[in-house]
């Protein structure tokens, strides 16, 4: 029987066998385990009297017969730990754009909403929109209704990239200020409405400077209401 015996420890990588002590614990993957406890059963019916029964959860010296030379191998399950594939340096994520699988530092994290997506994908959709001079980028999430932060996504972005929705946001926000005009002809200076709902009349032009009444956009009227200003012919008005 030593002739046909076979080395039990022969089946595991030198990683393996080195750490099956008592206080050591052994991370395999579900489809090693099982592919290492299939192998070890064969191996085994071919040296060990066909009245043993070998343990799925417990191959030990124990269960080997006294001249066996096999090397003494502890698989209780309670001493492995089954690889999480969510978590540590190998971990794996699909893209919800692309539906491809990438590493973590492929992957970009909306922390507005919690959707992850490739930095690939993220270019692309940013790329997208301010090609299409839509200054808010929308996150590409199903049925999502937060956005990309430029901030956030400035350090995946190439440089004029970041650029242009600079210039996107620049405009957008441009749009939306409430703008007028000097009232005097020879002037017609663009000027931004910043007063924040302050009710003020009296303004400058910052082009002419001359004075100018805000609230009815009319050269300045002291001491008449604007209600009775309108109402004066040209030659009245001063």
């Amino acid at each position: 029987m030593d002739d046909d015996q076979v080395h039990i420890g022969s089946i595991f990588d030198d990683k393996y066998a080195q750490k099956l002590d008592d206080d050591d614990v052994v991370f395999v993957s579900d489809d090693e385990y099982a592919q290492e406890l299939q192998l070890q059963e064969a191996l085994m019916a071919s040296v060990i009297p066909r009245n043993i029964t070998i343990n799925r959860r417990s191959l030990s010296s124990s269960s080997l017969p006294s001249s066996s030379k096999a090397v003494q191998v502890s698989l209780d399950c309670k001493k492995i730990k089954f690889a999480n594939k969510e978590t540590g340096e190998s971990s794996r994520i699909i893209c919800e754009i692309c539906a491809e699988t990438k590493d973590n530092e492929q992957m970009f994290l909306n922390k507005l909403c919690g959707h992850s997506f490739c930095s690939e994908c993220v270019i692309k959709q940013v790329a997208t929109k301010v090609q299409e001079n839509i200054a808010g980028v929308a996150c590409p999430g199903l049925d999502c209704k937060s956005v990309l932060n430029i901030d956030v996504c400035r350090p995946l972005l190439p440089k004029v990239l970041v650029e242009r929705w600079d210039e996107a946001l620049c405009e957008a926000l441009f749009l939306a200020v409430p703008k007028f005009y000097c009232p005097f002809k020879d002037c017609s200076a663009m000027m931004l409405a910043d007063n924040e709902g302050e009710n003020i009349r009296e303004s400058e032009c910052p082009f002419c400077h001359r004075l100018f009444c805000a609230k009815c956009n009319a050269p300045w009227h002291s001491g008449v209401d604007c209600d009775v200003f309108q109402k004066l012919n040209e030659d009245e008005r001063g």
